[in-house]
């Protein structure tokens, strides 16, 4: 009788958010492919879990390894998934494991839980009705020019090191577009830090710590790009204190963000505009 492949989020910090098939998944495994067996090893003690037999699955050899996993399953083994956080597959190993699994007609159960990816998104506060997963943002400029030009809002991982440089570049681009900075999601020193990209450039100028996500709004004029109303009407009133007329500067505004020019003016002067 054919065993089952279950895909088993782990937490990205706080031990509390495994949920409890995630922990029967855990309990009841004949065998857990992990990305390295001893942060796996070490999430069970944590757990209390007595631990079951644990083989490494990571990056180097995730392709000879899926074969070798999927044919344990067809003979009946109940194989687990995990990385060493989050869900497995996203940007981590076990799509290939996945694949060989479904190739074989084999019953794959994937539990919902703890995602970075998720988390970060919803706790920018940018637009997450169309979103986009970048991976690592990338290091050439034209790439960063194609991440700008997204229509979608774009989350993106960064290591510590390189995240000045990266917001640096970014800002370089797009100084105004609205960003965020999720830093060590669901840890003790779990910061979000909101603005436009230039703020964040200058906040985060030195040495970080943690594990980074990054979340940049979509570019302006598409259907998601509308950034809060606060962020428009803000810039309207920088402006008009300029010296630009409202109405003309709502509409300027209005091109530049994808809100609306009559909305904008009614929340800067309290006034219908008029025709």
């Amino acid at each position: 009788m054919a065993g089952r492949l279950t895909v088993c989020p782990t937490p990205i910090g706080n031990l509390e958010d495994l949920s409890p098939r995630a922990r029967r998944a855990l309990t009841e495994a004949d065998l857990v492919a992990c990305e390295d067996t001893r942060r796996t090893g070490l999430l069970y003690e944590r757990l209390g879990i007595e631990r079951p037999r644990l083989i490494s699955n990571h990056e180097g050899h995730e392709g000879g390894r899926a074969d070798q996993l999927a044919r344990q399953v067809e003979r009946g083994t109940r194989l687990t998934l995990v990385t060493d956080a989050g869900t497995p597959a996203i940007s981590d190993p076990g799509f290939r494991l996945i694949r060989a699994c479904l190739e074989r007609n084999l019953e794959v159960e994937v539990l919902p839980g703890p995602s970075a990816v998720t988390t970060a998104l919803v706790a920018s506060g940018l637009p997450a009705d169309r979103w986009g997963f970048e991976g690592f943002l990338p290091r050439r400029a034209g790439e960063l020019e194609r991440v700008l030009r997204s229509t979608e809002t774009v989350v993106a991982f960064e290591s510590p090191r390189r995240l000045p440089a990266s917001l640096s570049a970014l800002a370089a681009l797009a100084p105004d577009r609205p960003a965020a900075v999720c830093r060590e999601l669901t840890k003790l020193h779990e910061e979000v830090a909101r603005g436009t990209l230039a703020e964040l450039a200058r906040r985060f100028r030195d040495d970080v710590k943690g594990e980074i996500v990054v979340v940049i709004a979509p570019a302006a004029g598409t259907r998601t790009a509308m950034p809060d109303t606060g962020f428009a009407v803000d810039a309207l009133r920088r402006l008009v204190q300029s010296g630009a007329r409202p109405r003309a500067a709502a509409s300027v505004v209005a091109a530049l963000t994808g809100t609306r020019a009559n909305d904008l003016y009614r929340a800067l002067t309290g006034r219908e505009p008029r025709e």
